[in-house]
């Protein structure tokens, strides 16, 4: 497995909070590569299929990942603002506003005007949707209970602090990728701009008597 060294915008995600690892030392690498593996096997192996058919079904009244993670947040509350829900789901406005809409359609949430201004809608899980969400977290504590069943108590712990640390480094590292981005966009801009000719006498870059067809 080779990784090559970090170039352009990629190299400014490291800091002294992130420091990197040193992939020129095997060990390190064999590493990166079960995370990564383990990693893909959370995300799609077969058997986190079977499991997320066990929580949210595999039929054709089946929630997808994305109509699950928007009905968690959801019950979370009475009624929701559009904006409040976006941030929580981390997504951006429009995009919540599709993630409500696929609840609606199958029953699972409604949306209303705001008692206090009818200009403003908010959006709620239905009956039917709690009802729902009820069931799947019935099936989700049985499921965590046989996996952290397979852990002593001291390793249960070690193991929840070690994901939250890894997924609040996923957060920051999105978030830093768009900052380089924005650098790396900024410096772009900043460079072709220099390239332009200027009309400024005093830059020394001033458009010749030629070009304005003024005679000397």
């Amino acid at each position: 497995m080779t990784i090559s060294p970090p170039e352009g915008r990629l190299d400014r995600l490291f800091n002294d909070r992130y420091p990197g690892v040193d992939f020129s030392d095997p060990a390190q690498v064999e590493i990166a590569y079960r995370v990564a593996i383990a990693w893909r096997e959370l995300r799609r192996g077969a058997a986190a299929q079977r499991l997320r058919g066990f929580f949210i079904g595999n039929d054709e009244t089946a929630l997808d990942q994305g109509q699950m993670d928007t009905l968690d947040v959801l019950v979370t509350r009475k009624r929701w603002r559009m904006s409040e829900l976006a941030e929580a789901l981390r997504v951006d406005p429009s995009t919540a506003t599709r993630a409500v809409g696929r609840l609606i359609s199958v029953g699972l949430a409604e949306r209303n005007a705001c008692g206090d201004d009818g200009r403003v809608v908010q959006v709620a899980a239905s009956r039917s949707g709690r009802n729902r969400h009820r069931a799947i977290s019935k099936r989700r504590a049985i499921a965590l209970s046989r996996l952290l069943g397979a852990f002593d108590p001291d390793e249960r712990v070690l193991l929840a602090g070690l994901l939250d640390r890894f997924v609040g480094a996923i957060d920051d590292l999105a978030t830093d990728l768009v900052a380089a981005e924005i650098a790396e966009q900024q410096a772009e801009d900043a460079a072709q701009a220099a390239m332009q000719p200027s009309d400024d006498p005093s830059s020394g870059r001033g458009a010749s008597a030629e070009q304005t067809g003024v005679e000397r």
